[in-house]
């Protein structure tokens, strides 16, 4: 029996629970996509597999629902893959250990993929249940989404008929989306290399950690801390004030999750050792004064290596390096004007490594307003070059522009409002959705995002709601077989 045996819905958590047996984070999608395929075909269901992954499965209506509009139900295959720093697991190769606590869902140790397994297994048990009333149902479910975008990108939608789509990539139950921003993911490298050197002291493993993390677009306003951008910031006091070198650095998993631990390896000069240690105190203690609201658990900490000779990065370069990566912007940049409480610009410096005198920056880069995202790129690419380096910009996508005249949003309203007393909130999210890319392939496209209650996604902390699951279920079923 399985972990999720005799949760209600029971088909759902039955294929949720297959899904995450079968690794399937970003750029390792091939046997995720195999077993969609393999699933279609065991049920004699007409399905395309495409060269990047993608898979679309196609099921005719119901009887009697012949007439009615085909309706594209969307979402991606590929999750976040993280895990705790202290557990060791090749989240490549090796499954997901499922638990369950009270209401929620969550993975030992590692994020669940409810983000977005929940589409797929939702998917997954429609095709599955011939006793359901529906319309011709075309089930789109690409790869990828979470490092740019690249299967909606990619994919050939012209063999579709459907004009109305429900994209299940939505994380709090009772809200529709109808808008997103749009995004890009840019990649930044600053060749420090000649600045290296060999040196001999005292080796220190700097740690800053602590952190909620969280999603870069759906928890970039609440501001919490970017271990990045506060190594960063400790690397650049550093370099004014103590003879050291920066061996190396590393910290964050994905461009757009913000980042929870970054480490560096810095060569400190015997005779600065007690200067050093004061300095990662103080920073320490000026860190929990500054997050003690959005991040109480912040801790900066340095634990003695021995002493070596390492190259690394000293003196000038070291102080290029920090000065470069600390005038970085990061976070909320602009709030909309148009929608009270939306974030209208941002960038997450999700990724960084520094490795042989060569920095690397990696970020997620997201606007509803393409003017301002191009702004905010071209900024990244000139304080880039001022320090010597090159960018590289992919996985641009567009927004998701907002429909006025939406009979499916009229639909979905009126019937939430029959079945639970009240309506739904109707908003706009700076998190990015594939509905803008998909609309762009398809004409007149009328589109929704919803789904059941998630929390922390792409973190270790990630959860899934099992009532919220069951009740989106129920709302999901009976939409379906309401006919207009």
């Amino acid at each position: 029996m399985g972990v999720l045996s005799g949760l209600k819905p029971e088909k759902v958590f039955t294929y949720f629970e297959e899904i995450a047996r079968i690794p399937h984070g970003s750029g390792n999608v091939e046997a995720i996509s195999d077993y969609l395929a393999g699933f279609a075909r065991e049920r004699g269901l007409y399905y395309i597999q495409d060269e990047v992954k993608n898979v679309i499965i196609v099921k005719e209506a119901s009887p009697g629902y012949e007439q009615e509009p085909a309706l594209i139900l969307q979402g991606h295959m590929d999750m976040v893959a993280v895990h705790k720093p202290e557990l060791t697991i090749d989240m490549t190769r090796e499954p997901l250990k499922l638990a369950v606590e009270g209401d929620r869902i969550y993975a030992e140790g590692t994020s669940l993929g409810g983000d977005d397994g929940i589409a797929v297994a939702y998917a997954l048990a429609l095709l599955d249940d011939d006793t359901l009333r529906h319309p011709r149902l075309e089930v789109v479910i690409t790869v990828d989404e979470e490092v740019g975008m690249d299967g909606a990108r990619a994919i050939d939608l012209s063999m579709l008929q459907g004009h109305r789509l429900l994209n299940l990539d939505s994380e709090e139950e009772g809200i529709f989306l109808t808008s997103c921003a749009g995004g890009a993911r840019i990649r930044c490298a600053v060749d420090l290399s000649k600045q290296c050197r060999e040196m001999t002291g005292e080796i220190y493993e700097l740690t800053v950690g602590g952190l909620q993390g969280g999603h870069s677009g759906a928890e970039i306003h609440k501001e919490r801390g970017n271990s990045n951008l506060l190594m960063a910031r400790l690397l650049q006091k550093l370099a004014g004030s103590i003879r050291a070198g920066l061996c190396g650095c590393e910290g964050g998993l994905a461009d757009n999750a913000i980042p929870r631990v970054t480490k560096a390896r810095v060569l400190v000069e015997k005779e600065d050792e007690a200067d050093f240690r004061d300095l990662v105190a103080r920073y320490d203690a000026v860190l929990r004064d500054e997050l003690a609201t959005k991040d109480p658990e912040v801790s900066v900490t340095a634990a003695s290596q021995g002493t070596g000779m390492e190259r690394c990065l000293t003196g000038d370069g070291l102080r290029r390096a920090a000065d470069y990566l600390y005038s970085l912007p990061c976070g909320v940049q602009a709030m909309s004007a148009d929608v009270p409480g939306l974030v209208e610009t941002s960038l997450n410096l999700g990724i960084l490594k520094v490795c042989d005198g060569i920095v690397e920056a990696e970020f997620s880069v997201r606007s509803c307003v393409d003017s301002s995202k191009q702004a905010l790129l071209d900024k990244v690419q000139a304080l880039t070059a001022l320090a010597g380096g090159r960018c590289e910009v992919t996985g641009d996508y567009p927004g998701w522009a907002y429909r006025v005249d939406s009979p499916l949003r009229d639909k979905m309203i009126a019937l939430y409002e029959e079945m639970y007393g009240e309506k739904p909130r109707v908003e706009a999210i700076h998190a990015g959705l594939e509905c803008g890319i998909l609309a762009s392939k398809i004409s007149d496209l009328d589109g929704i995002s919803f789904g059941p209650n998630m929390y922390d996604i792409h973190t270790t902390e990630e959860t899934l709601s099992i009532s919220s699951t069951q009740r989106v279920w129920e709302y999901l079923v009976r939409l379906l077989e309401t006919k207009g």
